[in-house]
């Protein structure tokens, strides 16, 4: 696993995996690698009342009763669509579902404008057809037919950014369980196993970009997953990618515990002041999302790691704060500048702490962005 940029889940937990089905003597769907009391086990991780011999990270961090829909849906014969805001954690859960359900994440299709037909159903290797014409072996499976053949998960990432004539075609894999292949004689209907099923994510801020028809959503049960708002269970989720950061990168760098509450409720002004805004061009491009807070800590860890003094400081967390999310400029910046002196300014001098610092280091980046 140490060659890999990043591994997929079923190698990154492919021990605890292994544990989990040794121990699981539950009733399972189909041809699933754990029951769904273990599926959800896996990925919301293990507690005391569970009388287990050993630990189970936790995974996902959400409410546990989407989790628990989502199983329920792939445990029938419906599509699962799980939507949100960016970087709500859409994909991970998806990852994590597929991973416990079938041991394979990597079945994905990713929804795109040039996404075609071809991409969830099969194309063919030309040089095999000229020499032998078309045939089975020529042909080469989409992903989506790939879980279809073997009973297992396929999964279909931003289906809002693919186009009408793509999701038409999801929807007869959805309702009739085969494709046809109209350009074999023989065997030329693929057939779904039991246990295939799709899971699709959608960015609920594409909406109008390719709105889904009625028909396909009769097709999926929807589970929305919303900002993450809890205090203690966002913090929990930065600590916890956060920590994987160190790992890969074997860097020796404490995070400061009032740094990391700087960060969450930084976050949490931004997000006030972006829902109070009158339009959209007094709120920021980015969506403030717990994967943009991690990104900002992460950003800031390797700036200190590789060319500060292998401590992280309030001054780089600002610094990488205003370089993460100014996207648009001039307006962005008016927006954290207007932001560091209404809020941060008046706190750092009745709190002081890394506040001061942390202004400083805001103020410096937007004059150099300036």
């Amino acid at each position: 696993m140490s060659d890999l940029l990043r591994a997929p889940a079923e190698i990154k937990y492919a021990e605890e995996l292994d544990w989990l089905e040794s121990i699981d003597d539950n009733p399972k769907p189909f041809s699933w690698r754990l029951s769904p009391k273990m599926v959800r086990l896996f990925v919301l991780g293990s507690e005391r009342a569970d009388g287990l011999d050993r630990e189970i990270s936790q995974k996902w961090f959400g409410d546990r009763s989407f989790v628990e829909r989502s199983i329920v849906t792939l445990a029938s014969d419906r599509g699962l669509l799980l939507i949100g805001d960016p970087g709500t954690g859409k994909s991970w859960l998806a990852e994590l579902l597929s991973t416990a359900i079938c041991r394979n994440s990597t079945l994905v299709v990713q929804g795109t404008a040039g996404t075609t037909e071809d991409h969830i159903k099969y194309s063919w290797n030309v040089s095999m057809v000229i020499a032998k014409g078309q045939s089975r072996e020529s042909m080469i499976p989409s992903p989506i037919m790939t879980a279809m053949e073997t009973g297992a998960i396929g999964r279909f990432e931003e289906l809002t950014r693919s186009t009408s004539d793509v999701q038409d075609a999801l929807i007869s894999i959805l309702s009739e369980k085969y494709i046809s292949v109209p350009e074999l004689d023989s065997d030329s209907i693929v057939f779904a196993k039991p246990g295939f099923s799709v899971i699709a994510t959608a960015n609920s801020r594409d909406r109008g970009v390719n709105d889904l028809s009625s028909a396909l959503k009769r097709r999926f049960n929807f589970v929305r997953i919303p900002v993450m708002t809890d205090r203690k269970s966002e913090a929990e989720i930065v600590r916890f990618r956060t920590e994987e950061l160190l790992r890969r990168h074997s860097i020796d760098l404490d995070v400061p515990p009032t740094l990391l509450d700087v960060l969450l409720q930084s976050f949490a002004d931004l997000r006030a002041s972006a829902a109070a805004a009158g339009s959209d061009d007094e709120k920021l491009e980015s969506a403030l999302s717990t994967a943009e807070q991690i990104g900002v800590l992460e950003d800031a860890i390797l700036h200190s790691n590789f060319f500060g003094e292998q401590a992280l400081t309030a001054h780089t967390l600002a610094s990488s704060l205003v370089g993460s999310l100014a996207r648009r400029e001039p307006e962005d910046l008016a927006i954290l500048n207007k932001y560091l002196h209404g809020v941060v300014e008046p706190r750092s001098k009745e709190q002081g702490c890394s506040w001061p610092e942390f202004l400083q280091g805001g103020r410096d980046t937007i004059a150099t962005l300036s």
